[in-house]
């Protein structure tokens, strides 16, 4: 093996650590906001000098999770600190992707801090073996960018593939949740009433979506003006469909026009728009198979095909 291989493999491997180690990073946060939301979620208090129960000692993984956590948090309230005003615009975009905890901003900042401290540090580390290499070495700025790029971008497209996949979810429900409040309202039920009912049938189909519908019942039923609740509840959606019905709500609240025909005519539309979308992926599933058949499936096809005409030409070929 020789020097510069010696070196290549010495800069894979370091980029590996670093790699891990922002991985370590963002499994820990991510980790800590879901613990954080099952207890608060599902864990009863527990009563004290109660039969067979005693206090719940952490191991040395929780310790050292602990501990790089609480280290994340502090980066992240610098970071809070340097910049406030993007604390409130950060809190909707994580709601929206799924991280409801009041603490989740700090977190996140705290885990973009530490994933550009890593790799600044892996980025350095390749340095040496960048400039000691004649002409530049290659794989050594190939490594520094990727881990750039994954300290940089990383956090943000993490955050944007949840939020794209949990929008999926609620444009798919939403013209569920509207022939069902649709039913609820022209059986009597009051809107708010409605809302709490159709909260509780759709918890299987759709959990993500049933999450922000009871932050919108416990808004209503905390006071909160009915427009203003469903304004709020769209902004934490974060789809069209969600702001077109509390702006419909809200204009049905002030002219005082029907609301069940309002909310009938609302959900005919939203299912033609799932119909439609529903066609569009059809419609475009031959083009995108197009790919896939000319890499894969042709050549198979072709091989199959000659292999046989070949080999049966060889052997009379061999013959003579």
């Amino acid at each position: 093996m020789t020097i510069s291989q010696i070196e290549t493999l010495i800069t894979v491997i370091g980029a590996l650590l670093v790699l891990g180690a922002v991985g370590g990073v963002a499994w820990v946060g991510v980790s800590e906001l879901r613990v954080r939301a099952i207890r608060r979620g599902r864990m009863q208090p527990v009563v004290a000098g109660g039969p067979g129960l005693g206090t719940v000692t952490p191991g040395p993984a929780g310790l050292v999770g602990g501990q790089l956590l609480s280290g994340v948090r502090r980066l992240g309230q610098q970071s809070a600190v340097r910049d406030p005003a993007k604390l409130s615009v950060l809190r909707t975009r994580l709601m929206q992707a799924g991280f409801y905890n009041r603490e989740a901003p700090v977190i996140y900042l705290g885990v973009r801090a530490a994933a550009l401290v890593v790799a600044t540090v892996g980025v350095l580390l390749t340095l040496p073996l960048v400039v000691s290499a004649k002409g530049g070495n290659l794989m050594g700025v190939m490594v520094a960018s990727l881990l750039a790029g994954a300290a940089i971008l990383g956090p943000d497209q993490v955050l944007k593939s949840r939020k794209s996949t949990r929008e999926r979810e609620y444009s798919d429900g939403f013209p569920d949740l509207l022939d069902l409040l649709v039913a609820s309202v022209e059986a009597g039920l009051s809107l708010d009433a409605a809302v709490t009912r159709v909260t509780d049938e759709l918890a299987r189909r759709y959990p993500n979506l049933v999450a922000h519908l009871r932050f919108l019942v416990l808004e209503l039923r905390a006071g909160k003006a009915r427009k203003d609740a469903w304004t709020a509840f769209a902004e934490r959606l974060g789809i069209d469909d969600a702001r077109q019905m509390a702006t419909m709500l809200r204009q049905a609240e002030e002219m005082g026009t029907s609301l069940g025909d309002t909310l009938t005519v609302f959900s005919q539309d939203m299912r033609q728009k799932r119909m439609l979308r529903a066609e569009e992926k059809a419609l475009a599933l031959s083009a995108k198979l197009t790919v896939p058949l000319i890499l894969f499936i042709f050549p198979c096809l072709l091989g199959s095909l000659l292999l046989p005409a070949i080999a049966r030409l060889m052997h009379v070929f061999g013959k003579h």
